[in-house]
């Protein structure tokens, strides 16, 4: 598979696309890690923390991606908050998961936070940039 992980070092053009988005390739890069870990967490958890890890996950790139098309400062901010929240979400599961015994969360954590701070920033460039 194709890494969508661009080199940060090289010189930025302006994001054709949400997949442009180095926020956006790291947190899909974070889902695929939360799906991986989770496929082994016990069959009874497939309705309830599995499930629930992996839809929070899956909000955050998803966020991104509608807030990249949105029109406005407002309305953009708005997805990269709701991204945000879905963030703290999963941070809570892989909390759970990891005091339950089900899996070395340390990885996932790790890519969390490299997420998280590249929301904020991104938030804040947003917020400052008067778009």
């Amino acid at each position: 598979m194709e890494s969508r992980i661009q080199n940060p070092e090289s010189r930025r053009t302006a994001a054709k696309s949400f997949e442009d988005l180095i926020v956006w390739q790291k947190a899909h890069a974070w889902v695929l890690e939360v799906y991986h870990m989770s496929e082994g967490f016990p069959a009874k958890e497939n309705y309830a923390l599995t499930s629930q890890l992996r839809r929070a996950a899956m909000s955050v790139p998803a966020n991104v991606a509608e807030g990249f098309k949105k029109r406005g400062a407002r309305d953009k901010l708005r997805f990269f908050n709701i991204a945000q929240g879905s963030l703290e979400e999963s941070r809570y599961f892989l909390i759970l998961a990891r005091d339950l015994g089900y899996a070395d969360v340390r990885e996932a954590q790790e890519k969390l936070e490299e997420v998280s701070r590249l929301l904020e920033a991104y938030y804040r460039t947003i917020l400052n940039s008067g778009f």
